[in-house]
């Protein structure tokens, strides 16, 4: 049966990865799938579906196209419940259950692809959790869903109002926070034992003045060519690994 229907880029999430794990967690409502699409993938999504009793619906490529305005969906668009957010204190309490924990705070960080990726590699890490602010940054949007290949569903990430406040309360459970400046402690004589909270900037203005005078220490990723930073996604996937290679 085809079906036409339009639904809300954010109540969405498309392409494989994405879709697969959302239906994995239980969050998907409605399956879109492409009306002349087959292969493996079909099956393997289908079958997921059904057994999470998640109604199947057959579209055009258009209308997914038109659904997902014009993103690469790979065929497969997943209707799901809004994205639950963990309570801070939640994934503070998760977190101190780990040792050598390591969580990772976003400054007002803007693109979603930046995000998808940083969430992407802190699965890939075993970061316990991420700390986002609600106002002037981006959130779980279906593209950071997309582009996280699926690690949304895996990585606790919180959304507070007040991030100075945050930073507060990872204080006072013991955590030091580290922050990312052109001057700061060079990555590789970073000392990464205990509890670690470490702030990314924003992609143009980096950490905020006010969060700034909250950091314990800042850290520095040295360079050799012409340019002279590292993008936020790439500047977090250089730190998170540096973090995770000593506990290996």
């Amino acid at each position: 049966m085809k079906e036409n229907n339009m639904i809300e880029t954010n109540d969405m999430v498309y392409g494989v990865h994405a879709v697969t794990e959302s239906l994995r967690a239980n969050t998907g409502n409605k399956l879109y799938i492409q009306e002349d699409l087959r292969g493996k993938n079909v099956d393997m999504i289908k079958d997921l579906a059904r057994d999470k009793k998640v109604s199947i619906s057959w579209a055009p490529k258009k209308t997914l196209s038109d659904m997902t305005e014009g993103a690469v969906h790979q065929g497969f668009v997943l209707r799901v419940s809004a994205f639950a957010y963990s309570e801070l204190e939640t994934l503070i309490v998760k977190a101190e259950k780990v040792e050598n924990p390591l969580i990772l705070i976003l400054d007002g960080l803007t693109d979603p692809h930046n995000f998808g990726s940083i969430l992407r590699t802190a699965d890939a890490t075993k970061v316990s959790g991420v700390i986002i602010p609600k106002h002037r940054a981006v959130g779980v949007t279906p593209v950071v869903a997309k582009t996280s290949t699926g690690a949304v569903e895996h990585v606790p990430i919180a959304r507070v109002t007040n991030l100075s406040q945050a930073l507060d309360k990872l204080k006072e459970a013991g955590f030091w926070i580290f922050g990312t400046d052109m001057d700061g402690t060079p990555v590789q004589k970073w000392n990464t034992s205990g509890k670690l909270a470490l702030i990314i900037g924003s992609e143009g203005k980096g950490i905020s003045t006010n969060i700034k005078k909250q950091v314990d220490e800042m850290i520095t990723i040295p360079m050799g060519g012409h340019v002279q930073s590292l993008n936020a996604g790439v500047a977090a996937a250089v730190l998170m690994y540096e973090v995770f290679r000593h506990k290996l």
